[in-house]
């Protein structure tokens, strides 16, 4: 069985200008790390020219389809029929992206049968994470 799930989805970038342009991006899910999700813009489609990926927690983009949630870097709400806004603050601004709820909800059913949602800690092994993170002190 794959341990990791790759989804890719259509974007709509919110901009100052009334046409809102799509950009490829990829929802990513490993069972290495259960309790986040990956969304990865290509180097094309970002300001700086490089890839950039932004982690979140899956149970934040699970409970953004039903309303605003997040507080910190990374924000989700739904949006009129089948959308839903994904808010990534950084520094050197806000980017703002539309995703078809569909597709969201598609990917987390994916990521939940790959891992249940609340079994997340089965996948982890905190044995080999505190030796790394010994072996790292030393």
């Amino acid at each position: 069985m794959s341990i990791v799930i790759e989804q890719p989805v259509e974007a709509r970038l919110v901009a100052a200008a009334p046409r809102m342009p799509s950009i490829p991006a990829t929802l990513h899910y490993d069972r290495r790390d259960p309790f986040a999700v990956r969304m990865t813009f290509p180097a094309p489609a970002t300001l700086e020219g490089v890839e950039v990926c932004w982690t979140f927690s899956r149970e934040l983009l699970a409970a953004g389809l039903n309303h605003a949630e997040g507080h910190g870097d990374v924000r989700v709400r739904p949006y009129g029929y089948d959308r839903t806004v994904l808010e990534f603050h950084a520094p050197e601004g806000t980017a703002v992206v539309h995703v078809r709820s569909s597709e969201v909800r598609r990917f987390l059913e994916a990521t939940s049968e790959l891992v249940p949602v609340g079994l997340e800690h089965l996948q982890l092994d905190l044995d080999h994470d505190l030796a790394e993170l010994m072996r790292d002190a030393a």
